[in-house]
């Protein structure tokens, strides 16, 4: 594997809706309003969306390729696209699939960046992200955050599987 593909190491964990008014006063806050499609895979396409991203008024769009070395770190290749062919993908889009809308919640804490992801089919639960610089990284989950549980190796809470089955088990 070549030292230079772009890496993305991070831990994932099913949370308690939480107090977004607390989210918001934390340091370096923001929310960004997402949506994102799964294109059909196959041997060469195990990993790849479509994704349309909107902050502060202003939209991009961007394709992700991912793909899995361990359960905490995947290559992750990332190309900004026009409206047009976010459209395009989107219409190709896997059609047992159905795209994930959610909005991010990116604050810091202790100088960790999270991000918590509150989607449109869940009211009782969300997901926190943290990327990490290595797998053994030591983290902190935030007092105000309640995790269920972690996530990180669980397949059924990626956005991509997601997208065919929302998770509805009691918590």
């Amino acid at each position: 594997m070549s030292k230079n593909l772009p890496l993305e190491i991070e831990r994932k964990f099913l949370i308690k809706m939480p107090d977004i008014s607390v989210l918001q006063q934390q340091p370096l806050y923001m929310h960004i309003d997402m949506e994102q499609a799964y294109l059909p895979q196959n041997e060469d396409c195990s990993g790849l969306r479509v994704r349309k991203s909107t902050l502060n008024g202003k939209t991009s769009y961007k394709k992700t390729y991912k793909k899995s070395i361990t359960s905490v770190t995947r290559i992750e290749l990332e190309d900004d696209i026009s409206e047009q062919t976010y459209k395009d993908m989107v219409f190709n889009a896997d059609p047992d699939s159905t795209p994930i809308k959610k909005v991010r919640h990116c604050f810091m804490y202790k100088d960790q960046l999270f991000e918590l992801d509150v989607y449109t089919f869940w009211d009782d639960r969300a997901t926190l992200e943290l990327e990490l610089d290595n797998e053994n990284q030591e983290i902190e989950i935030p007092p105000f955050i309640d995790v269920i549980k972690e996530i990180t190796d669980d397949k059924r809470y990626s956005n991509r599987a997601l997208s065919y089955s929302v998770i509805t088990e009691d918590i």
